[in-house]
């Protein structure tokens, strides 16, 4: 008999199912320091193919890897007066060293646009020198007095890229081009629907002059800010005296950017796909693609079951698909319940029957259907499924989100959606209206979405005229 369910139903305590899940998929665990936060193996893999394939996106746009010190002298933050605003209050900050008083404290690496463009400065002196195109992975440190795991941790794991051009057009070309990249990653490897578009002033990166975003749909009707990519602005450059002598001989200041995504887009797959019996992964990321479980009651049923499943397993690992067996002594039942808790998107069954039949039983993690395949087709149709997969849970969470974005007329109807879902709506532009409505509702604008017919109407809040529409929602 299966082992009873330990995972709270997200329609008694959302939080709460959050982390069960995290917990029953054995994905991470809180650290002895608060608000760290330690990524076990089953987590960790995930990050490592979300590592892969944005690691190969960024390389065939001319990317290349690099490393920089965790530790920056505290003057640095400071050369950049936003900068230091926005990130001086979540810093943390070394004052001693080697039992002695430092002459200059040193901030742990919050985000590493000083010590980069500090190394830039010493690196750019041509034209001929530029773009320069780096990114990073690594972890950075802010402090967070509630934290939430992978979603909002003192410590957590990202890749920065940051990039130095001749022009503010080709800079905010490159800004562009990373949140598409962003957006083409979260639909089509984590099959999660996104708004992009660009955020308000009051919502900016420190020290950026334009910000992007893309922008998923939890199943709470949250939103979650999922990647940003930065232009940022012409003082950041100065401030760190980055020249170069174009080609008209002239001594000129680059333009940068500065892109990341982080650790909180796992938070952002579990809330997206995930169901009352635990995680649901989609295929494309899944670090296993199908668990096979050999099920037999003697000696002799093991024998023959063990021998046709190692070829079934071979069949598959051919198709470059990672493949688990799971022999262990344990009941199939319990087995069944822990890989549907680990979100492997495919289980197979084999027992004596099967063998005869030259058949398995294959089971979909996402919809819980059951399929009946020959041995013979078994490889094929495992590639096929996972697609199949792939798609529907990403219509799936489009369809969700669907259901509950409102184009909204008055303020009254806002207050509503927002308890749900999204909200769009005009907006006239004016900090304080968008101010009053956070305040008001507790939400705030998450983009001026790219794709809109922009058209004239009236703010949502103060009745003024307004040129386009913006994303309102509670989030993350």
């Amino acid at each position: 008999m299966a082992k009873e369910q330990t995972i709270t139903k997200r329609s008694e305590d959302y939080s709460e199912w959050y982390l069960d899940v995290i917990k029953e998929a054995d994905l991470a665990d809180y650290g002895p320091v608060r608000g760290s936060m330690v990524i076990k193996p089953n987590g960790y893999a995930i990050w490592e193919n979300i590592q892969k394939v944005l690691n190969d996106k960024f390389k065939k746009s001319g990317i290349e890897n690099a490393y920089f010190p965790s530790l920056i002298p505290e003057g640095y933050l400071k050369k950049e007066a936003k900068h230091v605003e926005g990130f001086a209050p979540e810093c943390f900050v070394v004052t001693h060293a080697g039992g002695k008083s430092l002459e200059e404290p040193l901030v742990v690496r919050p985000t590493s646009e000083t010590i980069i463009y500090e190394m830039f400065s010493r690196w750019v002196t041509s034209y001929r020198d530029l773009p320069l195109l780096m990114n990073q992975w690594v972890n950075v440190l802010r402090s967070e007095m509630r934290t939430r795991l992978f979603l909002r941790t003192s410590e957590f794991l990202w890749q920065e890229g940051h990039t130095a051009h001749a022009t503010e057009k080709e800079a905010g070309e490159r800004a562009r081009q990373m949140i598409d990249e962003y957006a083409d990653f979260a639909k089509e490897y984590l099959a999660m629907p996104v708004f992009v578009g660009e955020k308000t002033e009051t919502e900016r990166f420190p020290g950026a002059q334009t910000t992007y975003t893309i922008e998923g749909m939890m199943q709470d009707g949250k939103a979650l800010q999922s990647g940003t990519s930065h232009l940022l602005d012409a003082n950041f450059t100065q401030a760190f005296n980055i020249k170069f002598l174009d080609s008209d001989g002239v001594e000129k200041f680059v333009r940068s950017t500065s892109w990341g995504v982080s650790t909180r887009i796992i938070g952002g797959i579990i809330m997206t796909h995930s169901d009352d019996k635990g995680l649901v992964l989609p295929p494309k990321i899944a670090p296993i693609k199908a668990v096979i479980i050999p099920v037999y009651t003697s000696d002799e049923e093991k024998k023959i079951v063990i021998f046709r499943v190692e070829q079934i397993a071979k069949e598959l690992r051919d198709q470059n698909l990672e493949v688990k067996v799971d022999n262990r002594d344990l009941r199939p039942g319990p087995k069944f319940f822990e890989w549907e808790k680990k979100g492997v998107p495919i289980r197979i069954e084999i027992g004596p029957r099967d063998v005869q039949n030259n058949s398995a039983i294959v089971v979909r993690r996402d919809n819980g259907e059951k399929l009946v395949v020959e041995f013979d087709s078994l490889a094929a149709e495992v590639v096929t499924l996972l697609d199949r997969i792939q798609v529907d849970i990403y219509n799936r969470a489009l369809k969700f989100r669907e259901e509950h974005t409102t184009i909204v007329s008055n303020y009254d109807e806002l207050k509503k959606s927002v308890s749900t879902g999204f909200a769009i709506a005009h907006w006239c532009g004016n900090s304080e209206c968008e101010k009053k409505i956070n305040e008001e509702t507790k939400a705030t604008i998450r983009c001026i979405p790219f794709d809109q017919s922009k058209s004239a109407g009236k703010c949502i809040y103060c009745g003024k005229q307004s040129a386009y529409q913006v994303i309102f929602a509670r989030a993350y």
